[in-house]
């Protein structure tokens, strides 16, 4: 568990994800767009929220549970999550859950984003992170869009700790359909969980942020 300690412990190193279209399936470490995993064909109710509906947004094999995928929900009304934006009332859903393939069902499908295969780029020291591009950032220290406390205050009294984080700056640009707009305003969205000297669980959405 070298990595795992230098990672989400140490911080001194992180993982950097990319997204392309030109990946097989056999190279890819998750999906951002398209449909949800089939995993949640039957579990709509736990997505959905009353009149509030929910789209897909990305799922990522957990780096340290290859048998897990991470999987984030996006309110199909902006106005909801930008006013909901930072924990413990942020309105973004983020699951883990076993890990499956791409569902055939539309249902929860962005309709702003075309799918995207995600891959392992690097693992890199955190300091080289702070000035590349990259869609997810695993491990490290978080790279701020707004650096300020009061985001994380809650998150860290609650033994939450950054996870990881996507960053819309890393978007490829044939992810984003004619017309559409960054569902995080070209900002980023930052996943915390509670992270022991061996595990990681409860992944929450913490908050997002744009400039």
């Amino acid at each position: 568990m070298e990595n795992y300690a230098n990672i989400l412990a140490e911080r001194k190193v992180c993982i950097l994800y990319e997204a392309g279209r030109g990946l097989s399936t056999g190279q890819s470490t998750g999906w951002i767009g398209g449909n949800a995993p089939a995993y949640f064909d039957d579990k709509a109710d736990a997505i959905q929220e009353g009149d509030l509906g929910y789209y897909f947004y990305l799922s990522l094999i957990h780096p340290f549970k290859p048998a897990s995928m991470i999987s984030i929900f996006i309110p199909n009304d902006y106005e909801k999550y930008l006013e909901h934006n930072q924990y413990p009332d942020c309105s973004i859903k983020v699951m883990e859950h076993p890990m499956t393939d791409e569902s055939s069902s539309d249902r929860f499908a962005h309709p702003g984003l075309i799918k995207h295969l995600i891959s392992h780029r690097e693992t890199c020291s955190d300091l080289h992170s702070m000035g590349q591009s990259f869609l997810i950032k695993f491990g490290g220290s978080p790279r701020l869009v707004q650096d300020e406390d009061y985001y994380s205050a809650k998150l860290r009294e609650e033994g939450f700790s950054f996870l990881f984080q996507v960053d819309e700056d890393g978007y490829p640009e044939t992810l984003l359909r004619e017309d559409s707009s960054y569902p995080f305003a070209f900002g980023a969205l930052y996943i915390y969980a509670k992270i022991t000297t061996n595990d990681v669980q409860d992944p929450v959405a913490g908050f997002w942020q744009f400039s």
